[in-house]
């Protein structure tokens, strides 16, 4: 494999990276560093480019352009191809499926990876019992595919891929076969088993919430092309596009079209906010939190009649959701509220604008 310059703590460096399917370009111009021992999280929405560029990572698609390299060696190029094939990137892959052999034993499965690399029977034997110990299946061992449920194939597809020890492991959305509850037990154990190896993870999911629970860093996908990379928090106080600020977060955030007017920039017959904000722009478009529009009216604090559509009780407080013309709103309620669906009520924006974006998406930065 040939050397790629890369910084000495980036186990995995992604560069000028292009996937194309005929006419169709599906990843556009990736550019990532994924630091050693971190867990990046690659999401967005369906047809966003994160599983094409996650089998990029495995080998199983060669790049059109650019280069991938691990640990400082080039392991893909879109003018040399796959340079290094699946089975020589030291790199597990875990499937949306199990992909398990139902003729295996659960011990057989984990086993099979290490016997295929040749290692000694003994050293194999032992490594399966760690494996069997660290997923907590030890009971399962001697048990095939089609006798354990499904989360417990979770776990044994999942040791069997971090049995051959690899410094790097790829999840293609691994829990998405799973009920809400398994869910949220898996995200614990997958991060668990992460500090446990020590391995860098890559991480396939369109679900946000995932996303920003497990992530020590997150890819934000859009239309082929990384929209943001950071740290999760980092994405969540600095969406730097309309896309990130309203993909990321619970309740997602409000953006509020809106025009200067003299002073101001105004919704409707609304002033908003100062017309300073718009760093002169004409039309810009207003970040709110839900927690920065509350229900009901709040003396001084700008406020807009919408319509009730529905309420969710969230920790002694209520999210509520109401539509102004087409425009969708969260704001929240202190206590239980409810009101009947299609009722006026009011909604004030008790805080200024989180964020301010041009009319084209882009942060504008005062």
């Amino acid at each position: 494999m040939n050397a790629l310059a890369t910084g000495a703590a980036d186990a995995i460096n992604i560069r000028s990276l292009v996937k194309r399917f005929g006419a169709f370009t599906a990843v556009k111009d990736v550019n990532l560093s994924v630091p050693a021992g971190s867990f990046l999280v690659l999401v967005g929405p369906s047809g966003c480019g994160k599983s094409t560029l996650l089998r990029m990572l495995a080998g199983l698609e060669g790049p059109s352009e650019g280069e991938i390299a691990f640990v400082g060696q080039t392991v893909s190029s879109g003018a040399g191809g796959v340079i290094a094939d699946a089975g020589r990137r030291n790199a597990g892959l875990v499937f949306q499926s199990y992909a398990l052999w139902p003729h295996m034993t659960v011990a057989g499965n984990i086993a099979w990876p290490l016997k295929v690399a040749k290692w000694p029977r003994e050293k194999r034997e032992k490594r399966v019992r760690e494996v069997l110990s660290l997923l907590g299946i030890d009971a399962l061992a001697e048990r095939y595919p089609a006798e354990i449920s499904g989360g417990q194939q979770q776990r044994v597809a999942i040791a069997r891929t971090i049995a051959p020890e690899p410094s790097i492991l790829l999840f293609d959305e691994p829990l998405s076969n799973l009920d809400a509850k398994l869910r949220i037990e898996m995200r614990s154990e997958l991060m668990r088993i992460h500090r446990a190896t020590g391995a860098t993870s890559v991480y396939v999911t369109h679900d946000q919430v995932e996303a920003m629970t497990m992530a020590t860093h997150v890819a934000v996908l859009n239309n082929g092309r990384v929209e943001q990379f950071g740290k999760p928090i980092d994405l969540l106080r600095n969406p730097q596009t309309t896309f990130v600020a309203t993909f990321l977060g619970t309740p997602p955030a409000n953006l509020i079209g809106v025009r200067r007017l003299g002073d101001g920039l105004v919704f409707g017959e609304t002033t908003l906010a100062p017309a300073a904000l718009a760093a002169g722009h004409d039309a810009v478009q207003l970040l709110y939190r839900a927690e920065d529009v509350c229900v009901g009216s709040v003396a001084g604090a700008p406020s807009l009649v919408a319509r009730f559509a529905e309420a969710a009780p969230i920790a002694g407080r209520t999210m509520v959701t109401a539509m102004i013309g087409e425009l969708r709103v969260t704001a929240m309620a202190d206590g239980y509220f409810t009101a009947t669906p299609g009722e006026p009520i009011p909604l004030s924006f008790i805080r200024t604008p989180d964020a301010v974006f041009a009319a084209t998406g882009e942060r504008i930065h005062q």
